[in-house]
């Protein structure tokens, strides 16, 4: 006899909500492969281990390993090899990238967040913020058509009725949202929101490019899925300047020497501007499908917190 967490597993793994659901996630990630073959945007494959990854804005828990004498992290996010990929004639790249953050046990609560995870990354060279969020409307209106026009039987099996947003998405800026709704103004924007939106000015990680003509403001937005699904998608233009890089690390305390080849490049002035984003696969495909939980979107879901059979 199977025990409770094993049978709530294979239950799944048995059910046929599943095979709609991964149906809408193979369309999205085909259109993802169409769209980015289209824009001539390369396709990198993923690292999983590096000496360095990203140091991400919140507390998630240690994930180095040893290798003999080496430290190696688990790839949090691929943003500075992003970054890296570009050195050269490559013009933009993308990746399909497992992503690895160690949650807090708290986080397992809010129904959206995963130990592991897959995100669709993506940078362009000497772009801007707008241009990077004209150009994700364009993929994600893309995505939305094509899983509405082949997946309709799907999502009809799931009861979801999903609705195309209105594009360009309207635009807020982060702390004016603080302002008017608090320090939880992610979690309030999205629940009072019908449709998906941008929000920008984000104080976080040292990579965020700075607005040269506001100083503490940021070149960066994110997306906020509507009804309550949260945040979907992160992007920003990157600092790419030597000096720039070291003052924003100062400011948040952070020791360099896990970053000296990088640092070492950026000093070379080979680090080119670039702009891009990334989105969690699984976000998207819970948002599409209208699933209460991500768990219910990933085979072998690992929820913070809750015990893990495969």
């Amino acid at each position: 006899m199977l025990g409770k967490e094993m049978q709530i597993t294979v239950d799944k793994l048995q059910g046929k909500k599943l095979t709609a659901i991964l149906k809408v996630q193979s369309c999205v990630l085909k259109e993802v492969s169409d769209f980015m073959h289209e824009k001539k945007v390369l396709q990198l494959l993923p690292v999983m281990i590096s000496p360095i990854t990203d140091p991400l804005n919140h507390s998630v828990m240690d994930g180095e390993i040893s290798y003999y004498e080496d430290k190696l992290q688990l790839t949090k996010s691929m943003i500075l090899h992003k970054q890296l990929s570009l050195l050269g004639d490559r013009a933009a790249i993308y990746i399909v990238s497992p992503n690895i953050r160690l949650e807090l046990k708290e986080k397992g609560a809010t129904g959206r967040h995963l130990l592991e995870f897959s995100q669709v990354d993506f940078e362009l060279k000497g772009k801007s913020a707008s241009e990077i969020m004209a150009f994700t409307e364009e993929m994600l209106f893309r995505i939305f058509t094509r899983v509405k026009k082949e997946c309709s039987q799907e999502l009809e099996s799931l009861g979801r009725e999903f609705k195309m947003p209105h594009f360009p998405l309207k635009v807020y800026d982060s702390k004016e949202l603080e302002k008017m709704l608090g320090s939880d103004w992610e979690k309030l924007i999205s629940q009072k929101s019908t449709e998906p939106i941008w929000a920008t000015n984000h104080e976080r990680e040292f990579y965020d490019k700075e607005d040269p003509k506001r100083p503490f403001s940021y070149l960066n937005y994110d997306i906020i899925y509507p009804e309550g699904f949260g945040e979907g998608l992160s992007g920003a233009e990157r600092e790419h300047e030597y000096n720039q890089i070291l003052e924003r690390m100062k400011r948040k305390g952070m020791s360099f020497e896990p970053y000296r080849a990088y640092l070492q490049i950026a000093r070379e002035g080979l680090l080119e501007p670039s702009a891009g984003a990334g989105f969690g696969v699984e976000r998207m495909v819970r948002f599409i499908t209208g699933q209460e939980k991500i768990s219910e979107v990933a085979p072998f879901a690992k929820v913070p917190g809750e015990k893990f059979v495969f």
